[in-house]
């Protein structure tokens, strides 16, 4: 009975279908303490608080599920502007989420994805 409870719950870890998203800790002080949501599929699934550091930029890792394969949408709401990235699953299977300030005050969101893990 052990056994297959055991199998059970490794089956269901390997199918889950997630994207690993890092976020980028930001090195600009101005961006400290700004809160990021972020959607799939236009449903909010996380919230991250950002937390400048004066050193190396640092991530903060976390696995967002999905539904199925396919294409998805990814959106990253700060204030009040919202980034949109159309994201394919499993071929852009792990993303960068990067925010930058413009010179012009603005935030700006960009995103690196593929499909192997990145190299810290």
């Amino acid at each position: 009975m052990k056994k297959l409870l055991f199998l059970l719950i490794v089956l269901c870890t390997v199918s889950c279908k997630k994207y690993v998203v890092s976020f980028e800790q930001p090195t600009n002080m101005k961006l400290d303490n700004i809160k990021l949501e972020v959607y799939i599929d236009k449903e909010k699934v996380q919230d991250i608080n950002l937390k400048a550091t004066e050193a190396l930029p640092t991530y903060e890792t976390v696995g967002l599920s999905v539904s199925g394969e396919g294409k998805h949408l990814l959106q990253v709401k700060v204030k009040d502007t919202t980034f949109s990235f159309d994201v394919k699953y499993p071929e852009e299977k792990f993303i960068r989420i990067i925010t930058n300030l413009k010179p012009n005050g603005k935030i700006h969101v960009g995103i690196l994805k593929q499909n192997y893990k990145y190299k810290s």
